[in-house]
């Protein structure tokens, strides 16, 4: 079975990011790249983690008018990568169209919910109901839309996958028992997501701020 496990790459310094990768590489199936790197590294920065290896997931939550993240999407197919994310609240339209502009061989992701937002924050951003029920929402939607699946918590995704039975669907801010949640408000550990139908297991500070990083990443992979 290919390794579910994606180190999220949260680390300014290109060189730190690459040595990060290179040590981990044999305990995680590929590399998370967010928003920080790219504005600080671009496509330069992306080829040079692409030589670990591993596949890349570009966490970009690209967000805008249909034409503008469609050109973006074009912008990437010479980066290759395996995942790409938009933001599931740009609309049917825009995720249309950011899925029909994607390269033969990405997987484009619609963010639900961001994992550190709860119901209080959707309230005071207008959206009525719990986290469960726009999660749901936005997931018929983006199915709708012909995405590849969403990003979600793992506190939604066993219900998600009822619904869409063959999404993929990508699961961030998990955390080991024990270990503080920082700025994550809905989390669960990453063999209770896998367990509950994630596709994909985004771990970040877990595993790069780890006194050894190697260490823990061999420690979450045996968990699964």
């Amino acid at each position: 079975m290919t390794n579910p496990l994606y180190l999220a790459l949260d680390v300014p310094q290109l060189d730190a990011a690459k040595g990060l990768a290179e040590k981990v590489k044999a305990h995680v199936g590929g590399l998370k790249l967010g928003l920080e790197f790219f504005c600080a590294h671009g496509h330069h920065g992306v080829h040079e983690i692409a030589h670990v290896g591993l596949p890349i997931f570009l966490d970009l939550k690209l967000h805008d008018i249909p034409n503008t993240v469609a050109g973006a999407m074009q912008a990437i197919h010479v980066l290759e990568p395996a995942i790409v994310t938009v933001h599931a609240s740009g609309g049917r339209a825009m995720m249309e169209d950011a899925k029909a502009a994607a390269a033969a061989n990405t997987k484009v992701v619609a963010v639900t919910m961001l994992t550190s937002l709860d119901e209080r924050d959707l309230k005071r951003t207008g959206v009525n109901g719990d986290a469960h029920e726009q999660v749901m929402r936005l997931a018929e939607l983006a199915e709708i839309a012909g995405l590849d699946g969403i990003v979600c918590s793992g506190k939604e995704v066993g219900k998600v996958r009822k619904q869409w039975k063959d999404g993929f669907f990508v699961v961030p801010g998990l955390r080991l028992n024990g270990v503080g949640h920082g700025d994550q408000k809905r989390v669960v550990t990453p063999r209770q997501a896998r367990d509950d139908g994630a596709s994909v297991l985004v771990i970040g500070r877990p595993i790069s701020r780890a006194d050894d990083p190697v260490a823990a990443a061999r420690a979450i992979e045996a968990t699964l």
